[in-house]
């Protein structure tokens, strides 16, 4: 059963995702060479305490930080750590908030310096992938056209996408029903309806799909050890167009 939400619902889950989305514009700022993950953490946790909220990732089934920071061929889950950003890294940031027990979840993966020409076409189209699943968000929409959309053009522009990890809904918990897988066929599994809250995220690899688990039992890397990028945004679903509650 996937939830609806009240409009009381909603206007929390914006409120969530405004300090989500605030924080996130802040540690984009301090992304460069020479950077301490554990350095982006921290500033993380003051930023969202300072909001009176709280990191949704911290503690959340043992995670032991408030940021999953992850590094080239890391997909997501990475830990923060004494790790320093390096001229032609990419990291992906991903970071929940909890306001007052409402949720909201984004990520996004950003170049370090200079990347290779390849990688940088990597991102994008993980963002751009990101955009076309969204555009699917809305009522009378079946869910997997979300997934179908993002796969469809992931793999126009000779990438793949992460099969283990999936979208998620999201509101009074950080992850509710529906899944929402990043591959499918499209007109599959249920409509939309207006009220659902969706964190609609994309893992795409450069290399082959297949991921594994680090020994740190959390960390996500490709298989091929090529490098993965991630986007994600929290998405109300409206009587009309989708609307973007992390943009």
């Amino acid at each position: 059963m996937i939830p609806l939400k009240s409009e009381k619902d909603l206007q929390m889950i914006k409120k969530s995702a405004q300090i989500l989305a605030g924080v996130m514009r802040q540690l984009e700022k301090v992304i460069r060479e020479g950077v301490l993950t554990r350095e982006i953490d921290a500033l993380a946790e003051k930023l969202i305490l300072a909001q009176n909220a709280l990191p949704a990732f911290k503690g959340y089934k043992g995670f032991p930080a408030t940021v999953c920071a992850s590094i080239n061929e890391e997909i997501v889950h990475g830990i923060p750590s004494e790790r320093r950003l390096k001229n032609g890294d990419i990291i992906g940031i991903d970071l929940g908030v909890n306001f007052n027990g409402y949720f909201s979840d984004a990520a996004i993966t950003l170049p370090v310096g200079r990347v290779p020409a390849r990688v940088k076409k990597l991102v994008e189209v993980a963002r751009r992938s990101l955009a076309e699943g969204i555009k699917e968000a809305r009522p009378g929409s079946h869910l997997s056209d979300i997934s179908a959309a993002i796969q469809r053009y992931v793999e126009k522009n000779g990438f793949s996408v992460v099969r283990q990890f999936v979208g998620h809904g999201i509101g009074t918990s950080l992850h509710e029903e529906p899944e929402i897988p990043n591959f499918g066929q499209p007109h599959h599994g249920p409509l939309l309806e207006k009220g659902m809250v969706l964190a609609i995220e994309p893992m795409v690899n450069m290399g082959g799909w297949e991921a594994e688990i680090s020994d740190n039992g959390w960390t996500a890397v490709t298989k091929d050890r090529l490098p993965s990028a991630h986007f994600e945004h929290t998405v109300a679903i409206t009587g009309k167009e989708p609307e973007i509650l992390t943009a």
